[in-house]
């Protein structure tokens, strides 16, 4: 029987012939159409795939659109796990200014660069600093509660093209701008307020990012990152400096760039706070805050069952979020108050922890634990700046020589949006080296929060 418009649908609801609407859709049989239940579903990491992070403004990222460097990523975290781009239902990217060239709903059509099908949908979400595990948690809440079978969680941001556009079309609220002006307040001048107001000393901040700086090269020395990157081709952007004209150089973006092999105590101790001219006892210098970079991270997340059903062995399981609010104006505690409640929900204690690694960040930790009693063995800890692991690690007890084995965002470089999916991966890849059997990662987060997930490594 075919049913004729009514004033509600203003079309029949039988399509012609020669309609190519039903093309689109998924076939009546196979995985995406099986009846699932939910309640007791678990989602797992099967893949993991990322650029290398370049440095904003003046190195290979430079004038890469961001559904570039995220469909690079998509494409070959799906490659990675062994699918099919047309089975991934939805992608879910994070973006700390998702807006320009990373604007326009970026995860949909970095999906659709990456080769996905129409029929994949995508998402794109913002919490600042933790918006790519936010996207990853969010993945997985899909396939725990949703019955979804394959998704995609990742982050990506290109501080290169959006940072210049974005701060020439901030618009600030006159209730808010009252009575939470720090929502607006950079977090450079944050950073300095935590540093002034919980006594953690210029010279604390600058042997720790040394230390991160040092552990990061050891790491690329090893080889430790190079099963999460995956070298990209772009077009890089040169200006010359006396004459101003630009011209194009093609660069093989292979490995994260920021770091500074050679950093020592004293070239720190010679560098001025970045806010010296408008106070004069500021802390935070380009040395010891993460390095604005460009990059994007994506992670494929399943369900066991299909992971299963398809032979797949997973990299981990994601166990549980938490997230926390904080004052604006010391955003960088956050993960003092989403920590706690995390471990809380899962029967687990920061006293458990007796090896922790903390990678730094403009706003991110790494840290990997292991608890005797409760078996979670990492922990990522995304810091704004040296003062956020110092700060995190003195209130929760963690020891810094069990902290960051790799180093941080301090060395590493932070896209705000990317940097915790990329954190994600490398907590269950590295952890899964060390024999790890779990991971927490966190961050703080602009406007004051917190946010934290746990992690069971396979």
């Amino acid at each position: 029987h075919t049913h004729s418009a009514s004033p509600l649908l203003p079309f029949t609801t039988t399509p012609p012939q020669n309609h190519r609407r039903h093309h689109l859709l998924p076939p009546p049989s196979g995985p995406s159409s099986r009846p699932r239940a939910t309640m007791s579903r678990r989602a797992v990491i099967v893949s993991t795939a990322r650029t290398g992070l370049t440095k904003s403004f003046r190195s290979g990222f430079n004038n890469t659109h961001g559904a570039v460097m995220q469909g690079h990523a998509i494409k070959h975290a799906i490659e990675k796990a062994g699918i099919s781009p047309g089975d991934v239902e939805d992608v879910i990217i994070g973006c700390g200014f998702p807006e320009g060239a990373t604007g326009m709903n970026i995860a949909r059509n970095a999906a659709l660069w990456a080769g996905c099908p129409v029929t994949t949908s995508g998402t794109t979400i913002n919490r600042f600093c933790s918006s790519g595990l936010q996207a990853v948690a969010s993945a997985a809440h899909s396939v725990m509660v949703d019955g979804v079978d394959v998704a995609i969680g990742g982050g990506v941001e290109s501080i290169s093209m959006v940072s210049p556009v974005a701060s020439k079309t901030t618009v600030t609220e006159e209730k808010l701008m009252s009575e939470f002006p720090a929502l607006w307040m950079p977090m450079i001048e944050t950073a300095d307020i935590v540093s002034a107001r919980y006594g953690i000393s210029r010279e604390a901040q600058d042997v720790y990012s040394v230390e991160s700086q040092r552990r990061t090269a050891a790491a690329q020395e090893a080889g430790l990152f190079k099963d999460e990157i995956v070298p990209m081709k772009a077009t890089m952007l040169v200006t010359d400096k006396e004459t101003g004209e630009t011209s194009h150089k093609t660069v093989l973006a292979d490995r994260d760039e920021c770091n500074r092999p050679g950093t020592t105590l004293e070239a720190l101790a010679g560098m001025n706070p970045v806010r010296s001219k408008v106070d004069p006892s500021a802390f935070i210098t380009a040395g010891n805050a993460s390095q604005l970079s460009d990059g994007a991270s994506a992670c494929v997340v399943m369900s066991e069952a299909e992971a299963s059903r398809r032979g797949l062995q997973p990299l981990g399981a994601f166990k549980g979020f938490a997230v926390a609010g904080c004052a604006p104006d010391e955003m960088g505690i956050g993960p003092v108050f989403a920590v706690p409640r995390l471990l809380a929900r899962h029967g687990l204690k920061v006293d458990d922890i007796d090896l922790c690694e903390l990678v730094e960040a403009a706003c991110a930790s790494l840290w990997t634990a292991s608890f005797t009693r409760c078996s979670v063995s990492r922990w990522e800890l995304n810091e704004a700046f040296a003062v956020v692991p110092l700060y995190s690690m003195q209130q929760l007890g963690i020891d810094h020589a069990k902290t960051n084995v790799n180093g941080g965002s301090i060395a590493i470089g932070h896209p705000f949006g990317m940097t915790g999916s990329r954190m994600v991966g490398h907590a269950l890849l590295e952890g899964k080296r060390r024999g790890a059997k779990s991971a927490v990662v966190t961050m703080c987060i602009g406007g004051g929060m917190g946010a934290a997930g746990l992690f069971e490594i396979f």
